[in-house]
């Protein structure tokens, strides 16, 4: 848990004994995970509480937001520890078919874009959808 909290601490988040929790958490995790699935691990917690970290995680670059197409929003962790939200490195998503898991493919960039005169980018997203390796084996 101190790694943790030096993680929090270099990004100037106060490591609270929940968001050492949530980080942890995260960072076991192989797939994006959603807000209610965060929940059902921290059943005593109030929804509010984890809305705020995973909010303030994202803020500060150590949590992306994903658009899977699912109409939820699902949260992974930033493996490089971007210095902020918008210095974030752009991969593609993988989202199953068969399992339904969102996953990060980080070895794969989203080449840059060139947007005709005028036009400002704020956010992109690529998210591939198929069938998983672990789904692809049975």
């Amino acid at each position: 848990m101190e790694e943790i909290a030096i993680i929090l601490e270099n990004k100037e988040i106060r490591p609270t004994a929940m968001r050492l929790l949530v980080y942890q958490l995260l960072e076991k995790k192989e797939n994006a995970i959603s807000l209610g699935e965060l929940e059902k691990n921290f059943d005593t917690s109030e929804r509010s509480t984890l809305y705020r970290t995973i909010k303030t995680f994202e803020d500060k670059g150590i949590v992306h937001a994903i658009e899977d197409g699912t109409g939820i929003i699902k949260y992974a962790i930033c493996k490089d520890q971007f210095t902020s939200k918008e210095n974030n490195d752009l991969h593609l998503h993988f989202r199953c078919n068969t399992c339904q898991e969102t996953v990060c493919l980080t070895d794969y960039k989203i080449p840059q874009i060139n947007l005709p005169k005028g036009y400002k980018a704020e956010d992109m997203n690529l998210i591939v959808k198929g069938i998983c390796e672990k789904c692809n084996m049975n």
